[in-house]
């Protein structure tokens, strides 16, 4: 399950994209059914060209360090969504923070950049490794609303906040 919360806010184009910290929890569904297919594609064009391989798992990796950078309804899928989806749906009725889902996106990219790594230097068994890694993330999200890297962002932050505490001597 992704963490959400109901709310009755339409999520109208009048709250800054700056100052938007949540985003309708279809969203992020949508972009992992890309991101799916992206992975399933990298996967089967890896039988036949670890450069090809490579190359796809590249781009699918541009779109995770963009969400990651960026915030997922700024991120290439999630732009789809915006101005293509959304605008023929009902307005959102739950919500979901972003900064989980920007870590996720994180995690996403390294699993890409590790996978495009190894296809590159004709580790073709690890890239399928990392990549499958990643497509089971993203199917999760996708068919189950549940981001596992958003299930693991509260522990980072966790783990990170208290190592910037000052200790107690």
């Amino acid at each position: 399950m992704s963490t959400t919360s109901s709310t009755t806010s339409t999520g109208s184009s009048s709250t800054p994209a700056a100052a938007q910290t949540q985003v309708d929890v279809r969203g992020p569904r949508f972009v992992a059914w890309i991101t799916t297919a992206v992975l399933v594609a990298v996967l089967i064009t890896a039988s036949f060209s670890l450069v090809a391989a490579a190359v796809l798992l590249a781009a699918q990796g541009v779109v995770f360090a963009l969400g990651a950078s960026r915030g997922p309804h700024r991120s290439p899928y999630g732009l789809l969504y915006s101005k293509v989806v959304l605008p023929r749906i009902s307005a959102p009725t739950e919500k979901e923070p972003i900064a989980p889902l920007r870590f996720a996106q994180l995690v996403g990219f390294l699993f890409a950049v590790s996978g495009v790594v190894s296809f590159a230097l004709g580790a073709g068994l690890v890239g399928t490794i990392f990549t499958g890694f990643a497509l089971f993330a993203a199917f999760l999200n996708a068919a189950f609303g549940f981001c596992l890297g958003c299930q693991i962002y509260p522990l980072v932050a966790y783990f990170r906040n208290r190592s910037s505490q000052p200790s107690a001597a």
